[in-house]
């Protein structure tokens, strides 16, 4: 099995990719230094042939490596931005800085989906990019994300309660629950679609439009049915590097 590491703010999302790119294993584990045990309970039984990390948090990486070569002997890949130089070009001033994650999505994007696209990952932070019909990665947009959004608004107000992310049966809601859900999640899509369609008219054309991250499966019902829901994006452009380097 082929071991991707995708290292957030929030959570590390592990995967597990079969010979034929297949999703055979996937968890999530607190994005924390004391992550150890929660890994090795996570990967308890599993048979590694390779891993490979992509990290957005750098005190997690070196940590993360020395784990993966104690429990399995292996010396995890780390991937970063020159990896994906022979697929993707960057038009942004230093693509060392963008976020792996983002980079990773994109150049799955871009060698699977018919181009120009925009990827929107909905995790932490909502993070938006713009692949150009070139494999040219042009920039992007990142906003707060959903979950965010409303940890924050609850903390920094008295009478509104902390509220657990779920589908919203309606637009208007009967209660400041319902309220907070609708604000939140038909917000996140409608921001969304408004991001969308200002990047087609910038660009002049129709893009593809892939939607992932842990917020995502809230936010699809209510965007229209060209966005293309891919759960693993980011894992699969991870993965990419077990097949190119």
């Amino acid at each position: 099995m082929i071991l991707t590491l995708d290292v957030g703010n929030t959570t590390i999302a592990l995967v597990g990719f079969d010979g034929n790119n297949n999703v055979i294993f996937s968890e999530k584990i607190p994005s924390d230094l004391n992550f150890y045990e929660l890994l090795k309970k996570a990967l308890s039984g599993l048979t590694l042939s390779s891993a490979i990390i992509s990290s957005v948090v750098p005190e997690l990486t070196e940590p993360l490596v020395k784990a993966i070569n104690g429990l399995y002997g292996i010396v995890p890949t780390v991937i970063n931005a020159k990896m994906y130089s022979h697929i993707l070009r960057f038009a942004i001033s230093e693509p060392e800085k963008l976020g792996l994650d983002r980079i990773a999505d994109s150049a799955w994007v871009a060698l699977n989906y018919q181009l120009p696209a925009i990827t929107v990952d909905l995790g932490t932070a909502t993070t938006i990019n713009v692949i150009s019909k070139d494999s040219v990665f042009l920039g992007g947009i990142i906003a707060s994300g959903i979950q965010t959004s409303l940890n924050s608004l609850c903390e920094h107000t008295a009478q509104l309660p902390k509220t657990k992310l779920e589908i919203p049966e309606n637009v208007i809601g009967k209660n400041t629950r319902e309220c907070l859900l609708s604000g939140a999640v038909i917000g996140a899509a409608a921001m969304i679609e408004g991001m969308v369609s200002r990047i087609e008219e910038e660009l002049g054309e129709q893009a593809s439009c892939i939607l992932t991250g842990g917020g995502a499966a809230f936010v699809k019902p209510f965007l229209p049915g060209r966005f293309i829901y891919e759960p693993f994006l980011a894992a699969r452009g991870i993965s990419l590097s077990s097949k190119t380097l």
